[in-house]
Order: structure tokens, then sequence, then C-alpha cells
């Protein structure tokens, strides 16, 4: 395990920070999980903040099927930075199984550790987890609640007792939710969590789920997920995540898509930085999710992009830092 001092390490998930969001390339397993630590690292030295990885099934094209686990392998090869699986799918198996995995990992890299928690909307995850798929909302919203409980060190079952659940209580976890409705925002500011949206999301949308969430008392971070790409767009290749998108999203998931893909783009680094300033203030966000990866994109494309951010990382810091000015 890598330690990196605590000075280095910025709080997961927290509001102003600037993370990268990891997916596997089109590669056998061993390949997929070495170039994912790789990436990883380069990312914490680049000066990213963390990195997020998330949550499908059955070989989903650009998944892995167990994020805390691999969070656990990125914070191993990561020389400073936080890692977050991001979102989790809350339905998929007892929340006290969750934490159980999260607080221990907590244990072995502290501070560096953050969650995020989603319902899901994919049914052959829940067919592999045996979990009909017409109850995963109500299990999602009656797990919320005792997830974030003992995830900030506290729990009535015997869960409670468990050392790695208790130490949370100094140092709870920092916590953020997927929401992609008023209800869900305003949940997340009963629970005081930090807010994620959809890559894809309009900016309209966006902002309106952040007014509402600023209205009803969250404090958290409003967390924006965007690719951004200094350079010539990979038009083809974004045209075939859209594809992909489109294959699997339900027609109420798409109603709330912006126009066109939302990709960012500039031909410099200084460019691309105050157009995602831009898309940031236009949607009441004040914390970015990069995305760099895109269906199609070689390892040696996204290398190229990472070792951009590790030149010019501050012009993004400060394009997001002049927000708060405005």
């Amino acid at each position: 395990m890598i330690d990196a001092p605590e000075s280095e390490s910025p709080t997961p998930l927290a509001a102003r920070s600037i993370s990268l969001r990891l997916y596997p390339h089109d590669l056998p397993a061993a390949e997929q999980v070495r170039l994912l630590r790789e990436q990883a690292r380069h990312a914490a030295e680049a000066g990213f903040d963390g990195v997020m990885v998330s949550e499908h099934h059955a070989d989903f094209p650009g998944y892995l099927p167990n994020p805390i686990q691999l969070a656990g392998f990125l914070l191993d090869a990561m020389p400073r930075g936080w890692a977050a699986p991001c979102p989790l799918l809350l339905p998929m198996k007892p929340y006290a199984l969750i934490v159980e995995d999260l607080a221990w990992m907590a244990a072995a890299y502290p501070g560096r550790v953050g969650a995020g928690f989603a319902a899901g909307a994919l049914p052959v995850d829940f067919e592999l987890a045996e979990v009909p798929f017409d109850e995963i909302i109500q299990r999602f919203k009656d797990a919320l609640p005792p997830t974030v409980s003992a995830l900030r060190g506290s729990d009535p079952t015997p869960l409670g007792n468990d050392r790695a659940v208790r130490m949370l209580a100094a140092e709870p976890l920092p916590m953020a939710v997927g929401t992609q409705s008023g209800a869900a925002v305003r949940r997340a500011a009963k629970h005081d969590l930090a807010v994620l949206y959809d890559s894809i999301q309009g900016s309209e949308v966006s902002k309106k789920l952040s007014d509402t969430y600023d209205e009803a008392g969250g404090t958290n971070a409003k967390i924006l997920i965007r690719r951004v790409w200094v350079g010539d767009a990979p038009t083809d290749e974004m045209a075939a995540q859209m594809a992909h998108y489109r294959s699997y999203a339900s027609d109420k998931a798409q109603s709330n898509w912006g126009a066109g893909d939302q990709l960012i783009i500039g031909q410099t680094a200084e460019e691309a930085a105050s157009r995602l300033a831009e898309v940031m203030a236009a949607s009441n966000c004040d914390t970015i999710n990069i995305r760099v990866h895109v269906k199609g994109l070689s390892p040696q494309q996204v290398e190229g992009q990472l070792d951009m951010y590790g030149q010019n990382l501050a012009l993004f810091r400060d394009a997001i830092d002049a927000i708060e000015a405005r």
C-alpha cells in the first residue's frame, strides 16, 4: 500500500474538487485492471484530487462489477488523492455488507475513501443479484438512511459492533448520492449528502435540481460529470458512446438529456477550462468529475489527455474558482 502524507490527501468528494472518472478499455480482464491502476496513478500525479469508479455487471461495456474492490486496487497504486466507488448500486445486497467493505477500506486508507449510491437502472444487474427489478427504488429508499448512519459510525444492529464501523464515528465517510429528481435532491439534503448528476444531463435540468437542493438546505458538493476533451474531438467515438447510451437508457432518463452529447471541447486547455466553467455556472454546480474515456478510445489517447491535465490542471482550478466571483 502506498500511503500519501495527510497534507497531500484532499477530502473525498469535497466541494470545488476536481476528480477523474475511470472506465476500463475493451481488453482482457488482467489488462483492464493494470491500465486502470496506471491511469489512476497518472491522474494523481497530474494533480486530480481523486478518482471515481462505478458499477455494472455481466461484462457490461465500460464497467467492472465490484467498484469497492477496484477502488482499493487503485488506491494502492496512487501516490496521493482519494478513490470513491461512486455510484454503488445500493439495492444489490444488504446494506451492512456494503458498509463493512467500505469501512474496512477506509481503515486501510484513512481519509482517502468516499462513496456514492444510486438505485440502478439495468435489469441484468439485479437478475444476477436475484433482486426483483420492480423493487429497486423502494429498496434504495429503505437502505439509504441506515447506510448513511452506519458510515458515520452509528448503527443499532450488530453491524455497529464492527471495529472499522466504530472508527467512522470520529471520521465519517464522505458520501454522495446520484440524483435525477427534485425528491432525490431533497432526500440528499435531508441526509447531508453531496449530489451527483448524470454526465449527459442538460444544464437546465442540473440547475433546477441544484436550486432545489440549495433551497432544501443542502450544503455539500453539487457534482457535475462532464466529458472534457482538449484538441480535435473524438467525433466517431462519441457518436458510438451516445448510441450505446440510447440502447439501454429509459425514456424518462433521456428526457433529462441536453441537446447533443454534452462533450466540452477546447482546442487549448484554457478554452476547455473556460467552457467547462460556463457549463458549471449554468448548472449551479461547484464540483466537477471529469470523464476522458469514450467508447472506442485507445489507452494512448486517454494517456495523452492525462498528460495535458498534468500540465494545465491549474487552469481548470482557476476557472472553477472564478465561478464564485461571478
